[in-house]
């Protein structure tokens, strides 16, 4: 698949193209700026409830006006308002029809979102499709909080899995950041399972629900603590839940589990602390 401008394939040709979208964690700054190119050429964009909905509100805020219809197909927790077959169909039904259709996906279309499965529906119905890669809310909901998944001393690699995986495989230590998305509904199981290896009871863990929304908060303890926190706040999705010594650079770190100054944190010096020293709540 080649780059090239949203419309001009499908013009060429006579026959529609679908662009699969990244929309990115919610903030219409953080859309590439290929997606919107294809979001103005677009006729219709078929959209997710979370961070697409919100990219386009930004959008229309900041005076970008499109001229494309928008259809919701978006899921909540629990409740999926139009299943994913019925989505893969929607794209190739209105990429037959000649029309320029924009799939606009919360996050990175191949983070968690199905992307792959409806690039693969367009490729078997013969529909030009065109991926534009979003940035997944993964690593920007944690750099909101402060938090570096990776940063030399204290961690040098990272896994993100979902809340509804089994996570009793995931190895490594504190250093290694555990980043888990959709995964309220299982925070305390997912605590205990973590807190059984490596990590430790009192490893630090932060949730950071609604990144980039009206709602945007900071929960931070440790795998003993996270659930009751977690209960006794009302955390509610959506949230991304970090676990590792990486979580103590933050500046909501309480400080009993902060090792390090925020107002002196220079995330770009060549030696940082180690973090050795162990955290109780």
């Amino acid at each position: 698949m080649k780059s090239g401008s949203a419309g001009t394939d499908a013009a060429a040709s006579g026959t529609g193209k679908v662009w699969l979208v990244g929309a990115g964690p919610g903030d219409a700054g953080l859309l590439t700026v290929k997606g919107l190119r294809a979001l103005e050429a677009a006729d219709v964009i078929v959209a997710d409830r979370l961070g697409a909905r919100a990219v386009l509100d930004g959008l229309a805020a900041d005076g970008v006006r499109l001229r494309a219809e928008v259809v919701d197909v978006g899921k909540r927790p629990g409740h999926h308002a139009v299943p994913q077959d019925a989505i893969n169909a929607l794209l190739v039904h209105l990429a037959g029809e000649g029309k320029t259709v924009v799939r606009l996906k919360g996050g990175d279309p191949y983070i968690f979102g199905r992307g792959g499965e409806e690039l693969a529906a367009c490729q078997e119905a013969g529909v030009a499709v065109e991926v534009v890669p979003g940035i997944t809310s993964a690593v920007s909901v944690p750099a909101i909080a402060g938090i570096p998944l990776t940063h030399r001393g204290v961690a040098t690699a990272f896994t993100v899995a979902t809340g509804h995986d089994q996570i009793r495989a995931l190895g490594g230590g504190r250093d290694h950041t555990v980043v888990l998305l959709m995964g309220v509904g299982t925070l305390a199981h997912s605590a205990i399972t973590l807190a059984r290896g490596e990590r430790g009871a009192d490893c630090p863990v932060a949730v950071v629900e609604d990144g980039y929304g009206p709602r945007q908060r900071v929960t931070i303890g440790t795998l003993a603590t996270i659930a009751q926190q977690a209960g006794e706040r009302g955390i509610r999705s959506p949230a991304v839940v970090v676990v590792g010594d990486v979580v103590r650079l933050s500046p909501y770190a309480p400080a009993d589990l902060a090792t390090l100054k925020p107002e002196t944190y220079d995330p770009l010096a060549v030696t940082a602390e180690p973090l050795t020293r162990k955290a109780t709540l």
